[in-house]
């Protein structure tokens, strides 16, 4: 009795924070107005003080909120420095290709040094994670497993894991079934089955820009030709240049990353979706959709996918818990539709099988609601961190600077004023125990040298607020 009760305060006050929230963004309380008092908010909703009370901390740790002493609750000035955001991307249709391998491994050489403020790095820090339940599971795994997990498994991977992410489909209309999905080590390794099973050397691929620098490396050691697409930071793929460039060039696949894109953070809606897939499917162009950051959106309810509206097969879905749960365990998967065959036989010939304790690990998390619980609690502190860095990137940046607008995912994509060059900002701020990633390594051409991305996965505390300021003044100081 003690627990519902416990659970129904903590609805109501998230309900009302909430409900403030909306007010706020939709500018019905505006930048300096007053709130009602702790009691007042008592007698509208019938709630108790510290019910009310913990609507308000919940408001302030948004950053939404700032308490003044004698006085009460106001919207915080903060929200009001409402930076741009950044342009349209136009790449070059014919720019030559460049290589991204040595600032790639830069960046990712920063990884393990504990040092840094790793602004770089776009996974959930291990402040973040559940990881004595991961550690207890992974007993409970070895355990359970015939032969403690040493012996093979199936080629499409661990049945219990298929079982719980086709089930786990139905929360974005996917619709899946077991026998759909196919297990990989990580995304990553599901987008270059998916690659290798339609393209070969010397084909093009179209892709958002800027690009997530795994792909662009991916299509690049593969030998294939990357045509990057203008992208819009809050829509995606512009659809009139994805369609002047299916009827212009000989694509032979397309790649997008549908829900808060890496690294502009943008997610295409319902209707674009639907328009991408009919479009792909009449000129018989797969669609391979990278999914990876679906659960981790700052709304209602989970964005619908491309795969969602996918009618002939012809779409390649695929995701992984490397950004929301466990990014070590290198667990992914894929629903290649009507491709399905030859993926797995590519599986079968590099890999033979996935590695078994961590598929049942996840699997299990799945199975016992863990996973979800974890993802409410991930979401919520991935939306403070982000509202945090809206707040200081409003303080201390230029205010020449535009930036996006992410509704989820781990990424936000800043756009400096032109005479800033972040491969040089990214050498400096080393310097100062701080690493990012600089635009020029999201494309293959001459574009973006003026911008950086910057992951909210940290936990945020006065080591990263204090990191965040500095780098906006390392900003200034490069004008």
């Amino acid at each position: 009795m003690k627990q519902k009760l416990t659970s129904r305060k903590e609805l109501l006050y998230l309900r009302i924070a909430r409900n403030i929230e909306m007010q706020i963004q939709n500018e019905v309380l505006k930048v300096g107005d007053k709130l009602p008092s702790i009691r007042m908010i008592c007698r509208e909703h019938g709630v108790s003080m510290n019910t009310a009370q913990f609507a308000y901390y919940e408001l302030e740790r948004k950053a939404l909120i700032e308490s003044r002493p004698q006085s009460g609750y106001y919207v915080s000035r903060s929200i009001q420095k409402r930076l741009a955001i950044p342009t349209v991307s136009k790449p070059a249709s014919r720019a030559p290709a460049k290589q991204i391998s040595d600032v790639f491994t830069s960046v990712y050489n920063n990884a393990s040094d504990k040092s840094l403020t790793l602004f770089s790095m776009g996974i959930p820090s291990e402040e973040l994670l559940p990881i004595a339940k991961l550690r207890k599971s992974v007993a409970e795994a070895s355990r359970e497993l015939p032969a403690a997990g040493t012996m093979y498994e199936s080629i499409q991977g661990n049945d219990k894991l298929r079982r719980q992410v086709a089930r786990w489909s139905f929360s974005w209309k996917g619709n899946l079934t077991d026998d759909d999905i196919v297990i990989t080590s990580g995304c990553m390794n599901a987008l270059a089955y998916c690659i290798m099973s339609l393209a070969k050397a010397g084909d093009t691929i179209a892709v958002e820009s800027p690009c997530f620098f795994g792909i662009l490396q991916l299509a690049q050691s593969l030998g294939l030709k990357v045509l990057e697409l203008p992208t819009h930071p809050k829509t995606g793929v512009e659809l009139d240049a994805l369609k002047k460039a299916v009827l212009n060039n000989k694509i032979k696949l397309c790649l997008l990353v549908s829900n808060f894109s890496n690294p502009l953070g943008s997610c295409m809606p319902e209707e674009n979706k639907k328009e991408v897939v009919r479009m792909l499917e009449y000129y018989n162009i797969p669609l391979i959709e990278d999914d990876l950051y679906g659960d981790l959106y700052f709304g209602e309810s989970r964005p619908t996918c491309c795969k969602s509206y996918d009618e002939s097969g012809s779409v390649l879905w695929c995701s992984s818990v490397s950004k929301t749960l466990a990014p070590g365990y290198r667990v992914g998967w894929v629903a290649p539709g009507k491709y399905k065959e030859k993926l797995v036989q590519l599986k079968l010939f590099n890999t033979l099988s996935s590695p078994t304790i961590g598929g049942e690990v996840i699997a299990s998390f799945l199975e016992k609601g863990r996973y979800e619980s974890h993802l409410r609690k991930l979401r919520q502190a991935l939306h403070t961190t982000y509202l945090q860095y809206v707040r200081v990137i409003g303080d201390y940046f230029p205010e020449e600077v535009k930036m996006s607008r992410p509704q989820g995912g781990l990424s936000l994509w800043l756009e400096l004023p032109r005479q800033v060059n972040t491969l040089d900002l990214y050498n400096t701020a080393l310097r100062h125990k701080i690493s990012i990633a600089p635009g020029m390594m999201f494309t293959l051409h001459n574009q973006f040298n003026n911008c950086m991305r910057l992951s909210y996965g940290l936990a945020w505390n006065e080591k990263s607020e204090n990191s965040l300021r500095l780098l906006g003044k390392l900003v200034k100081a490069a004008l």
